[in-house]
């Protein structure tokens, strides 16, 4: 199976990553990748940058060392009603929202909350995918996420870096591992992510292919095989975006 779209990685601007946009699209380029989403954190994350970053990113070139790029954010979910710390006028500018749930800007609660917050933010007209699910900061219904991906068309990931890091995190690993063969059960969208911090990390997704093959994730399922595949998809979810004045 190959690869040839990463759509979550990071700068320095996140403030916890190391290269810039220019070193991750020639890493991308390096590695055989044509399309690269750049989603660097939303700002309530400490550390991540001010929403004039955000507002700016229309000056970004179109292609990068022949990549094209996709300007964007990895939104913070902040309450239990599922609401993003990016203001609803920055988000229709973006061409790529990914959404996910990070200790420092979401204040945790039960298992319920926090799927009904999780939920929420996948039920959001602006929300083009879903991240990390697998993680372990804040316990999840994993069978309904999985659900509710498949039942709202909306991708949920499958993340490089957690696996590289969790693999030997037994919760962890099983938890990354159960979301798998519940999204393999309910077929819905599935994306791969690097969630690069450093420039050679874009465009791997070993760990991530190895879990999809152990869970029985088809290649149907996985929107980033193909620029065109995930380009169709965004145009599609974009006419879904209210106007905003």
């Amino acid at each position: 199976m190959k690869m040839l779209v990463d759509l979550h990685t990071h700068t320095l601007a996140s403030g916890h990553a190391y290269s810039t946009i220019t070193e991750n699209a020639q890493a991308a380029a390096r590695k055989g990748l044509e399309l690269l989403g750049i989603a660097d954190h939303g700002p309530s994350l400490p550390g991540a940058p001010q929403l004039s970053y955000f507002g700016n990113m229309a000056v970004l070139p179109e292609e990068i060392y022949g990549v094209k790029i996709l300007p964007g954010v990895e939104a913070n979910i902040i309450n239990h009603e599922g609401e993003l710390d990016v203001p609803v006028c920055y988000l229709a500018r973006l061409k790529l929202v990914l959404v996910g749930l990070h200790p420092g800007s979401y204040p945790g609660g039960t298992v319920e909350e926090n799927t009904q917050a999780y939920i929420k933010a996948m039920e959001n007209p602006y929300t083009d995918a879903m991240v990390h699910p697998g993680r372990i900061d804040f316990e999840l219904d994993l069978e309904r996420i999985a659900y509710a991906s498949a039942r709202l068309n909306v991708p949920a990931e499958i993340n490089n870096s957690t696996l590289a890091v969790i693999r030997s995190k037994v919760k962890a690993s099983k938890n990354c591992s159960l979301f798998a063969r519940y999204a393999a059960k309910y077929k819905g969208p599935i994306i791969l992510g690097s969630d690069a911090h450093y420039c050679d990390r874009v465009g791997d997704f070993s760990h991530a292919l190895d879990l999809v093959r152990e869970a029985g994730i088809s290649e149907q399922q996985i929107l980033n095989t193909s620029p065109e595949r995930v380009l169709e998809y965004l145009s599609g979810r974009h006419q879904l975006r209210p106007n905003v004045a």
